[in-house]
């Protein structure tokens, strides 16, 4: 070990002291190349049409990954993203922001490598061991590398600091979306076209769909017109076979192993720590913010941080704050397309969607530096407030449009519902970019870097929490819609359409044979789609979720006395 540290110590923290007359803004944009790498997790469900269709490509097939199986992998990613910060925060002050970045890089790209094997040989764990579990270390390790360096590098504009570098982290999936949609596209192979439905011999067995031929049984999807539109040539509706075309993913995923990594490791090595006793010229710490009262001058030790109620308050804001949007982004182009891809057609696209991704990074982005800046002026509390009073009422507005659409489809609903997600995503990352500086006003800047990381377990746990209660009640909306669309249907269509009894409603189902988009193919005329009214009491839930957190809020107060430690210099 002690080898290794030595042949590794031009990494190492004392080694990267700057000069007395380092420029501190060539810091921010290394923080932020590393950001906008590992902040293309934002764009993940770019993945999820591809992930769900690897055998069907232009439809899933029975042996598909289900949108609920592959949805996780995003929540896995999360969760070790919290869990490696919180065991890395003390690490992280030891050896420096170099070493931690390098290491990120490692991860990050080499997470996206182990995971393009696992889609290729269609292995789901591999995925998940590879993005979810090193990549999501990744994440978290180089998420945390440029906080408390900012931090010290800027004590006269916390907000503004860490707003600059965890904008970086939102604005990720303003690259990574349309890069990931153009890779997507161009390592894409279509599967074989047999023809229109009616022009080919179909059966069904064990709730799989197949076409026979001369030469013996095929495996077989049937895709709408609407499916076969969205290959990268778009085709015919009818008749394809499953496994032999390509969706690209597993190549996208090499690809872009090898370049993220290749740019954290410059960004690693641009890092610089100052040194000891630095201040900005002509800059006095203030006695006393009027905006920022709760601002101390006094430092609280990590370990002692854990055993104020302020950090569990803020743990518990932080939380919540998550979850209400983290489950929303992991499956924003999913839900775009479901709410309005059959009220409005010709509008909500598969290109529309695709841009509604890039414009949630680009809001999430913007309201990471607008949040953070402002909240030097108005107080991290007051910023917080905004988040969850605000944010409740967008929330609730999400479903009245979405109900409202089925029934008259205006394109005054989806300009609603646009500007409501995209406030909110604001505030989601605001919430990120805040959330540092609200700790280091809490409990100093000596171990914020430490405090920080820990903190984070709260976004590890807002990972699963958040995307659990999306699918969880998205999966329970789809099945009921299932049972209410066949009760009208007339049997006889239904037997005709997927030559089987409704008796055969669970194995098809299983199968993806039955959705309820094929429903709606047969339903008697005037039945409402009830695609659009999928998340509706998700929505619910998620406003509930940030009252909480605004009462949590409203309860942060100073850190008393007792817990602060002797004799620290506030800026060290």
């Amino acid at each position: 070990m002690n080898l290794i540290r030595t042949l590794l110590s031009f990494l190492m923290k004392d080694k990267i002291i700057a000069s007395p007359n380092f420029n501190r803004w060539l810091v921010p944009p290394a923080s932020i190349a590393i950001h906008l790498c590992i902040g293309s997790v934002y764009a993940w469900s770019i993945f999820n049409p591809a992930l769900t269709t690897e055998f069907g490509v232009v439809t899933s097939a029975a042996e598909d990954w289900s949108l609920s199986s592959v949805v996780w992998i995003f929540s896995v990613a999360i969760v070790f993203l919290g869990l490696s910060a919180a065991i890395a925060g003390k690490w992280l002050e030891e050896v420096g922001p170099r070493c931690v970045g390098v290491t990120a890089a490692f991860l990050w790209g080499g997470g996206f490598i182990i995971g393009s094997v696992g889609i290729s040989t269609h292995q789901l764990w591999l995925v998940y061991l590879g993005y979810g579990v090193l990549g999501g270390c990744g994440l978290g390790l180089g998420y945390v590398s440029p906080v408390s360096t900012l931090l010290r590098w800027f004590p006269d504009k916390r907000g503004m600091a860490t707003g600059m570098a965890i904008m970086g982290f939102g604005g990720g999936a303003m690259i990574g979306a349309p890069l990931k949609s153009f890779l997507l596209e161009k390592f894409a192979i279509a599967p074989t076209y047999l023809g229109p439905e009616s022009a080919v011999n179909l059966i069904t067995e064990g709730g799989k769909r197949f076409a026979e031929m001369a030469s013996g049984k095929l495996e077989v999807v049937i895709a709408s017109a609407s499916e076969a539109a969205k290959l990268p040539t778009p085709g015919e509706a009818g008749v394809y076979v499953v496994g032999t075309g390509d969706t690209g993913a597993s190549s996208v995923f090499l690809t872009l192993g090898i370049v993220y990594f290749i740019i954290m490791i410059i960004a690693a090595f641009a890092y610089r720590v100052p040194p000891k006793d630095w201040k900005p010229e002509g800059w006095t710490p203030p006695e006393k913010d009027v905006a920022n009262t709760m601002i101390s001058r006094n430092n609280v030790h990590i370990d002692q941080a854990l055993k104020t109620p302020q950090f569990w308050l803020l743990w518990v804001v932080l939380c919540f704050n998550v979850t209400a949007g983290i489950g929303v982004i992991g499956i924003a182009k999913t839900m775009m397309t479901e709410i309005f891809g059959s009220t409005l057609p010709t509008v909500a696209t598969a290109t529309f969607a695709g841009t509604y991704v890039l414009m949630i990074s680009v809001f999430n982005m913007c309201g990471r530096f607008f949040w953070a800046s402002t909240s030097d002026f108005i107080g991290r509390k007051n910023t917080y407030h905004c988040f969850f009073v605000l944010g409740t009422l967008l929330y609730l507005s999400i479903p009245y449009a979405a109900s409202a659409v089925s029934a008259d489809p205006s394109v005054t609903w989806l300009v609603m519902f646009y500007a409501a997600t995209m406030i909110i995503f604001t505030m989601y990352g605001g919430g990120f970019a805040t959330i540092p500086a609200y700790l280091a006003d809490i409990f100093g800047t000596l171990h914020v870097g430490g405090i920080h990381g820990r903190l984070l377990t709260a976004w590890a746990t807002a990972g699963v929490l958040g995307p659990f209660v999306i699918t969880y009640l998205r999966n329970l909306s789809v099945e009921n819609a299932i049972t209410d669309l066949v009760n009208k249907i007339d049997p006889a269509a239904f037997e005709q359409k997927f030559n089987a009894s409704v008796s055969q409603l669970n194995e098809l189902i299983a199968a993806k044979s039955v959705t309820v988009a094929k429903l709606m193919e047969i339903a008697p005329a005037g039945t409402i789609d009830p695609t659009s009214s999928l998340y509706n009491t998700t929505m619910y839930v998620m406003a509930g979720l940030l009252v909480v957190g605004f009462f949590a809020n409203l309860m942060v107060r100073p850190v008393k006395e007792k817990h602060h430690v002797e004799n620290t210099h506030p800026n060290l």
